[in-house]
């Protein structure tokens, strides 16, 4: 038996990069984007070859398997391993030099697709190879699994784009894999010169066959590549340390063009006719992983079809050809590169919608990219379709149609024995039915765990033997990979799912889309990992924190992989005590980015909060969860004794506001914000009573920030929905004898029962900091205090966006019993909404402004900004706002020890688009958490889009006739 103390200090003695055999770093690397699951001992990650051949040796003395990892997307279970990994995103990531002249680059194994591409652009090139996890698929990954992507039938595969490689063997030996020979270790061209009949004879002539060893590029008709021979072999063979690719002429211009068929038998059989024209892309999927709101012709599933061309007349000219050619039901053709990146988000997110059919059920991989020759391609779904009728399954095909690869996620049971048996005899036929179309049984992403079981059925057991003496050849200790394509475990065997426990866990969220099982909410993150893009464009806001840190652990991912080993308990033992998942979730800024920006919608803001309350259950809390959680309270207190004057100088004396600070736990870098001398509601009293109109009546929501912080958005609101016409109102209120609902004086008759002054709030400092009991009781008061203006239609305004989305979200999902909770969630609306739905022949004032600065990341994630955009639209106000997180985020970037982290979110995207910004651009931020970061961190005062067009109004109009309380 291994010493694992002993192991890893032999490592941290002979390596120079990072050792961890803690149980984070074990926890995180346990999956990759596949069914299955094993424990490592460790993490190394080498800083160059040297250290990769220094951990070979000493795994090697130990008789301990390893496993080379790149971004961990591997779909079919070859980035997992019971030994070390070794881990290239940390240090061997780097593009080592780019030869625009000869069209190659040098990259090391780690280097993430989309940085090669970024660099090649300048130059008019690029890699060919693109899968859909480009922006975080590492070369050494694609050229292990030997990817593919969109544009194979122009570009081919990553084997297609490799000219050299630089391998470590397992036994130390540096060898540089080329054509003729070249790095070839001993013994190998003597194995293919005795087997040359059958390496003409017995593989398949598929443009996706990616299944089992290309030990057919050893031939001698084939230029005898070594370097292609180890494309698809999945660090079974060697590790690389370097490879040199080959980059391709970009077109100038593109055009998108989409074919919509009746059903996915006639695009699938349309498919092949397409390719004479030289595509670029030929890409197919059905109407059920399509949004119904997306912008596609109408039919039942669609081609995706890219030409290129030198000008985008030409590119067009050619897309019009292929749709004179198409017997289609409909048509688009597309040449504005921002609409193309929107239509081709569809496709490129569909791996991740997949896992979920459009009943909610859930649905695996395993039999994700089989690939037949393009002309039976329409055949072979046919017969596809019957088998899964056959088993009683589902799936949804997708994927490259014009080279016969079909991507599809079924509704497997991985979770009962007999459900386990059915996914195995359906493996079985599945496999048969492929070859029996003459295709590969991996057409992309490697055979893996999950098919290499079956490899004889598609090769017979002679030229499996064959694949098992080349990997003796390279590898004689069977140090690297153990288990994937040769002697490969059972496709059954190794199942994430198998060691999470079968009864609901008691949780205090209703979980509604995964029927209250915070289990199957843990599940739902496949691995796929888009939460890890270093960059991000348009407006898509996760993961913050990744990006800030680099960590896997502070990804969406990451932190989804511990909550699985939590619940599983055989690795984080803690439970929910447990201080690795703490830590982990300690820089989630619960923005809420992954639950919209996730494919398969994890969100981990919500299991953030669950988590909180369970771990701190029975148990002191931080500091700041007292502050900052309970910040409605102390600030109600400060109202009530009217001391924010005191409050305010009390905080502007140095040694007293670091004495608070220290004791509520808060930056020490941070200034305590100024609290509003006279709040909204107090101002809303002090006003003559408003015109009672024939507008509609809405409801403006108090919340805490505009409330004591920010009332001027307040007030701005008023003034300009009162000059929209509408009828404005407060809560709590109760329609009394002459009373009009929402007097912000008068109360139901739940408050009579309540402490004295009760107000409505939405929880959501008691939510974000885990405190969920009390944000019940708070929600459940509200509820009571609101049903006078539940029992109306009026709608209910709330302008702080995180304020919004927690009604309309955390509230029904934290009482799933309470029909008022539902009921409110449905009568929230943004001030925008608000404008546009009740007020539809109101024209905002002309401001013919430029705009700048960030989406509220809780508006991106939860409510839309449609409404805003055509708002701002109708004002005159004139760019977009970026994406991303302002990194305040609530009592985050307040919190002692967050502020490097919350300085690094806002210069992710918030900080350079003020610096783009004209100096006269309008800074539009309606969170008071954004606007707090702009002034503490730039010394810039954002705006909400109320005050905004509050300012412009006419005299009359923004003061109502009445006092108008602004000093």
């Amino acid at each position: 038996m291994t010493d694992h103390r002993e192991l890893s200090a032999r490592l941290r003695a002979a390596v120079r990069g990072e050792v961890d055999f803690g149980t984070t770093a074990r926890a995180l690397t346990t999956m990759d984007a596949s069914n299955y699951r094993r424990v490592p001992l460790g993490v190394v990650a080498p800083r160059d070859a040297d250290d990769v051949a220094a951990a070979l040796s000493v795994c090697r003395a130990y008789g301990v398997p390893v496993v080379p990892r790149g971004g961990g997307t591997s779909i079919a279970g070859q980035a997992t391993g019971t030994g070390v990994v070794l881990d290239f995103t940390r240090h061997m990531n780097r593009l080592l030099s780019l030869d625009p002249e000869a069209r190659t680059a040098v990259v090391q194994p780690g280097l993430v697709l989309d940085r090669l591409q970024e660099a090649a652009a300048p130059h008019g090139l690029r890699f060919g190879p693109d899968p859909s996890t480009h922006s975080r698929c590492t070369l050494g990954g694609m050229i292990g699994n030997n990817s593919c992507g969109s544009h194979s039938v122009a570009w081919g595969t990553t084997a297609d784009s490799v000219r050299e490689l630089a391998v470590v063997t397992p036994r130390g030996e540096h060898l540089r894999p080329g054509r003729g020979w070249s790095g070839a270790p001993a013994g190998l061209r003597d194995l293919v010169d005795g087997e040359l009949a059958r390496l003409r004879t017995g593989f398949p002539d598929l443009p996706r066959r990616i299944s089992g060893y290309a030990v057919d590029a050893l031939l001698p008709e084939n230029g005898a590549d070594v370097a292609r021979s180890l494309c698809g072999s999945e660090g079974t063979l060697g590790v690389l340390t370097e490879a040199v690719v080959d980059l391709v002429r970009a077109p100038r211009a593109r055009a998108l063009t989409v074919l919509a068929y009746a059903e996915e038998g006639g695009a699938a059989q349309a498919a092949a006719g397409l390719l004479p024209y030289r595509p670029l892309t030929v890409e197919g999927m059905a109407a059920d992983l399509v949004p119904s709101a997306a912008d596609l012709p109408r039919g039942g599933a669609w081609l995706f079809v890219e030409t290129g061309g030198d000008t985008e007349a030409e590119a067009r000219a050619r897309a019009e050809g292929i749709v004179r050619a198409a017997d289609v039901v409909g048509s688009l053709v597309v040449t504005d590169p921002a609409r193309q990146r929107a239509l081709w988000r569809i496709r490129e997110d569909a791996s991740g919608t997949a896992t979920r059919m459009p009943d909610g059920t859930e649905a695996w991989p395993g039999w994700e990219d089989c690939a037949v020759p393009p002309a039976r391609l329409g055949a072979y779904l046919r017969d596809f379709r019957a088998l899964l009728a056959d088993h009683g399954l589902r799936g949804t095909p997708y994927g490259h149609f014009g080279d016969g690869c079909i991507h599809v996620r079924i509704d497997f049971d991985l979770l009962t024995g007999p459900g386990v048996a059915r996914f195995r005899r359906f493996s079985e036929d599945l496999a048969d039915l492929v070859v029996s179309h003459g295709g590969s049984l991996s057409g992309e992403h490697g055979d893996g765990q999950a098919r290499a079981e079956l490899l004889p059925r598609m090769y017979g057991e002679e030229t499996v033997a064959l694949f098992g003496r080349v990997k003796a050849v390279w590898d004689p200790d069977d140090l690297l990979n153990p288990g994937m394509l040769v002697r490969p475990a059972p496709l059954d065997s190794h199942l994430r799912f198998s060691v999470l426990p079968r009864e609901p866990v008691d949780v205090a969220f209703g979980y509604p889309a995964d029927d209250g099982d915070f289990a199957a909410a843990v599940r739902r993150c496949v691995g796929v990992a888009k939460c890890r893009t270093t960059s991000v464009s348009g407006p898509a806001v996760m993961c913050p924190s990744f990006r800030a840190t680099g960590e896997e652990e502070h990804s969406t991912r990451g932190r989804a992989r511990l909550l699985h080993e939590m619940l599983a308990g055989e690795l984080v033992t803690g439970g929910w005590r447990s201080t690795e998942v703490r830590d982990a979730l300690d820089l989630c800024l619960s923005c809420k980015g992954c639950r919209s920006d996730c494919p398969v919608g994890v969100d981990m803001a919500t299991y953030k909060a669950e988590f909180l309350h369970h771990h701190y259950a029975g148990r002191r809390r931080p500091a700041a969860h007292y502050a900052m959680g309970w910040l409605p309270v102390w600030l109600r207190w400060v109202a009530r004794t009217r001391t924010a004057g005191a409050v305010n100088a009390a905080a502007s004396v140095g040694p007293l506001a670091s004495a608070a600070k220290r004791l509520g736990g808060i930056a020490g870098e941070r200034e305590i914000p100024r609290v509003a001398e006279e709040t909204f509601t107090r101002w809303w009293r002090g006003r003559s009573a408003p015109p009672h109109g024939d507008g509609r009546l809405v409801v403006l929501w108090p919340d805490t920030f505009t409330e004591h912080l920010s009332p001027s958005v307040g007030r701005a609101a008023v003034r300009v929905l009162e000059a929209a016409g509408l009828r404005v109102a407060l809560p709590p209120a109760l329609r009394l004898a002459g009373r009009p609902v929402g007097d912000a004086r008068s109360r139901s008759p739940l408050s009579l029962l309540t402490a004295r002054g009760a107000r409505v709030c939405c929880g959501l400092t008691y939510i974000s900091t885990g405190q969920l009991d009390r944000a019940r009781t708070v929600l459940s008061r509200t509820l009571g205090l609101l049903e006078p203006v539940l029992a109306t239609d009026a709608p209910l305004v709330v302008l702080e966006p995180s304020c919004a989305a927690t009604l309309r979200t955390d509230a029904p999902e934290l009482l799933p019993g309470d029909p008022r909770a539902a009921r409110l969630a449905a009568r929230v609306r943004t001030f925008a909404e608000t404008l546009e739905q009740y007020a539809p022949d109101w024209a905002p004032p002309s401001l013919n402004r430029q705009v700048t600065g960030q989406t509220h990341c809780h508006q991106h994630a939860v409510l839309g900004d449609a409404a805003d955009r055509r708002l701002r639209a109708a004002a005159g106000l004139t760019g977009e706002l970026t994406g991303g997180c302002c990194g305040l985020a609530g009592n985050f970037g307040f919190e002692k020890g967050h502020y490097e982290v919350s300085r690094a979110c806002a210069e992710d995207r918030l900080l350079p688009s003020l610096r783009e910004a004209p100096e006269e651009a309008v800074v539009l931020a309606d969170g008071f958490s954004c606007r707090t970061q702009l002034e503490q961190v730039a010394g810039v005062r954002g705006r909400h889009l109320a005050e905004v067009l509050a300012a412009s109004l006419p005299a009359a109009e923004r003061d109502g006739g009445r006092p108008a309380g602004d000093p």
